[in-house]
């Protein structure tokens, strides 16, 4: 079921982000400064190809790396983040037109919010 979920959201706006994500980390690599925020939407942008089968968690971290995750996520927020949101709001009200569209209108909310705040966060496989 998650392969036909997966098939069904490239072509539902899956591939799109995907790729806007990735631009995103080249964008970011073109500078050293960039390179963390680099790794972090390669990584994401890679979920958003294929998200079923798989969720985003917090990463353990102690106050100091949780203090550079907020400066972190400020810095993605003002310069990448919100064109992404954006992205995946117009995906998800597209997709939320159909019935059959509405679970993936929802996880395009998921990473609409999870544009806001990509680092300090891992992806995980769901066990059954």
């Amino acid at each position: 079921m998650r392969l036909i979920g997966n098939i069904i959201w490239l072509v539902l706006g899956g591939f799109f982000m995907g790729l806007a994500w990735w631009l995103a980390a080249l964008l970011c690599a073109i500078t050293i400064v960039g390179i963390p925020w680099a790794v972090a939407a390669f990584r994401i942008g890679t979920f958003s190809f294929w998200p079923f089968g798989q969720r985003v968690v917090d990463k353990p971290e102690g106050a100091v790396a949780a203090g550079l995750s907020t400066i972190g996520n400020l810095i993605w927020a003002i310069f990448f983040g919100w064109w992404l949101a954006l992205g995946h709001l117009v995906s998800a009200v597209l997709c939320a037109i159909t019935i059959i569209g509405i679970p993936f209108a929802l996880q395009h909310i998921k990473l609409a919010a999870l544009s806001f705040f990509p680092y300090g966060k891992q992806i995980v496989p769901i066990v059954d």
